[in-house]
């Protein structure tokens, strides 16, 4: 596994690294300690495996950054691990694009609990962000939550697809597991999508954590 870790603190660089020895004790690693580092090491660094970074740093151009590393990487997941616990950095992150958000503030152990869910596929969000997240969700949205039978207009079989979502699961992994074709579990993603007024994951697995609330 190759990672790429960008971060202006070389103190918070190492500290990162050392955790993420435990848990992929194979994996190479490259550093930068500005954004345009981070660009330079996407364009000639070869692909990455996933793509650790902070908010704000030297040259950061704002969250429109995040779109530029992802066209250079694309497919390559973007998890940022930030000292800003703002709900607005949180979704400026998520709306464009960054497949999870790790507080620096956060305990070793859930430091690695959330490294574990990202290396594992899955999106990791502070826990406030979720409640913020359905709190701030239309008044539409919310009685439809209150209305558990509704489950948002989802099938039994949506439900099963947004729960393994919600897991991380890859589209293979859901098409094995509920004995469907990849195919099919595309369309099923396509169509919780478009009931829950979501365009991407991380999006429908905020809308999950408000249906199981």
């Amino acid at each position: 596994m190759k990672i790429l870790i960008g971060d202006d603190h070389l103190l918070f660089r190492e500290g990162l690294r050392r955790l993420l020895e435990q848990l992929q004790g194979d994996a190479s690693f490259v550093e930068a300690g500005t954004f345009d580092e981070v660009l330079d090491q996407c364009r000639a660094g070869g692909t990455f495996d996933i793509i650790l970074m902070d908010l704000h740093m030297p040259n950061w151009p704002g969250f429109d950054g995040l779109r530029e590393i992802q066209a250079l990487q694309p497919g390559v997941p973007v998890v940022v691990v930030s000292a800003s616990e703002a709900l607005g950095d949180i979704r400026g992150a998520l709306d464009h694009g960054a497949t999870g958000y790790i507080p620096k503030s956060s305990s070793v152990k859930v430091m690695m609990g959330a490294l574990n869910l990202v290396f594992s596929g899955g999106i990791y969000l502070p826990p406030g962000a979720l409640t913020a997240s359905m709190e701030a969700a239309p008044r539409r949205r919310t009685v439809e939550v209150a209305d558990r039978s509704a489950g948002y207009g989802l099938t039994q079989r949506q439900r099963e697809v947004l729960e393994c979502l919600r897991l991380g699961k890859s589209n293979k992994q859901i098409a094995y597991e509920l004995g469907l074709s990849e195919g099919t579990v595309k369309i099923h993603v396509t169509a919780i999508f478009k009931s829950l007024g979501v365009k991407n994951r991380t999006q429908a697995v905020i809308a999950a954590a408000a249906m199981s609330a």
